[in-house]
């Protein structure tokens, strides 16, 4: 805070030479900047973006908007170095489980008293299951506007060949099924094929949006309105089924565990991994990537106590409190995310809108590219369980991500794991919640 009011000092003093050129006044032709920072960054993505900015340029003469390229990779501590310096983009593209931090420290502006104004119509669209990844103390700091389900991407060829069963968004497999059609799909005769490549470089959000489907929570709010993480036998199943996949079944393979999705690609087409488990939008890499004739299909991810519920951290648009524009940087949030323009934006990420009407474009339904499969697990998706979860960045990377990781690698049992997510994770959970 220190460091912002003297940010804002100096743009009083330094005005022509400093804060001027940041676009924080109107120019001398009483054009004001908003500057927007897009985390987009495939390129039909990227595209889109760009021309919906220039979309509004043209019919907000008044008005600019200025595109600002940021990434996904270093996003959290990058705003956090902009808010502390006073620099921070107008209008703020992030995911949902980043927002907490921002939005207790003031950081970023409530967007509550703009639902019943400019923004009605998305309050009533995107429905509340959906702002409530974005909602902190009862105030609403984003737009949720595009989400991504955890699907099973498939090798359609061996599926068929292998005789399983193949499952679909009414039917689709019990995690205990999973395993069973994982050994199935291994094959050890020749070159070894495994049943599933599990990409667990970044476990964490997988692991925990996934868990929900067996009504795992980890994060548990008492009384007192904290939180604090207790392992149950409802966390332990996705984890489980991992772990025994890799080290018990060897129906998953542990070279993938420190993997990114895109890193286990060339070994799916290859055909040494029957599955591999993504996240929605993986989908145009394959699309692009695939060899001529591989045929991949798209299932849902499998089923719980809880069903197909699964968690989801959505993107989202934001409004830097310190912006002197907020109206100007709301009205171009409608703008951007009017029902046609939601659509664009989903297909460019190839990911779902959150957004009922976008939901039932038509294009949205086809069965090319798994995008029926998606759309019928629409309504399934709930907040991530760490979503109001204060200190969850730090907790991800410095207990929970090492923790997973040893783990799913067969190097420490459950027990262990429970202690370390729940010993060393309440300890950094409660220097937060003081």
């Amino acid at each position: 805070m220190r460091a912002r009011r003297l940010a804002a000092l100096l743009c009083g003093v330094l005005l022509l030479s400093g804060c001027a050129a940041t676009g924080r006044g109107p120019d001398d032709n009483g054009v004001i900047t908003l500057r927007f920072q897009s985390l987009a960054w495939q390129k039909e993505s990227v595209d889109i973006n760009k021309q919906l900015v220039a979309e509004w340029n043209a019919a907000h003469p008044k008005v600019r908007v200025e595109y600002v390229q940021g990434s996904w990779d270093n996003v959290h501590d990058q705003l956090l170095t902009s808010f502390e310096g006073g620099e921070a983009p107008d209008i703020i593209h992030d995911a949902s489980d980043d927002l907490a931090d921002f939005a207790y420290g003031g950081d970023i502006a409530d967007l509550t008293p703009y639902l019943t104004g400019p923004l009605e119509r998305l309050r009533e669209d995107i429905p509340q299951r959906s702002w409530r990844t974005t909602t902190f103390d009862s105030k609403v700091y984003g737009v949720p506007f595009l989400q991504e389900p955890r699907v099973l991407i498939a090798n359609a060829k061996l599926l068929r060949t292998s005789g399983v069963r193949v499952p679909t968004p009414a039917k689709p497999w019990t995690w205990e099924e999973f395993r069973q059609v994982t050994r199935k799909l291994t094959a050890d005769m020749g070159p070894k094929r495994y049943g599933v490549a599990w990409p667990l470089k970044e476990p964490v959000s997988a692991t925990l949006n996934l868990g929900l489907t067996a009504g795992g929570e980890l994060f548990r709010r008492g009384g007192d309105g904290k939180f604090s993480v207790r392992f149950t036998e409802g966390d332990a199943v996705v984890p489980a089924t991992v772990h025994d996949q890799v080290n018990t079944d060897r129906s998953a393979s542990a070279a993938t565990l420190g993997m990114g999705g895109s890193d286990t690609l060339p070994g799916f087409f290859g055909g040494k991994y029957a599955m591999v488990p993504l996240g929605f939008s993986y989908r145009q890499q394959i699309a692009e990537q695939a060899p001529e004739g591989f045929e991949w299909t798209v299932l849902p991810a499998p089923a719980g106590t809880d069903g197909l519920a699964q968690g989801v951290s959505p993107q989202t648009l934001s409004v830097a409190e310190d912006s002197p524009y907020k109206k100007e940087a709301v009205q171009f949030l409608d703008f951007f995310l009017r029902t046609e323009n939601m659509v664009r934006l989903a297909k460019g990420d190839w990911m779902l809108p959150t957004g009922g009407q976008a939901l039932k474009d038509p294009a949205l339904h086809a069965a090319k590219d798994g995008w029926a499969t998606g759309t019928a697990l629409a309504a399934h998706l709930r907040a991530a369980p760490a979503q109001e979860v204060r200190g969850y960045p730090e907790w991800k990377d410095k207990v929970a991500t090492p923790a997973y990781q040893e783990y799913y690698s067969g190097a420490i049992d459950e027990a262990a794991l429970r202690q370390r997510l729940e010993r060393d994770g309440n300890l950094v959970l409660a220097r937060y919640q003081r």
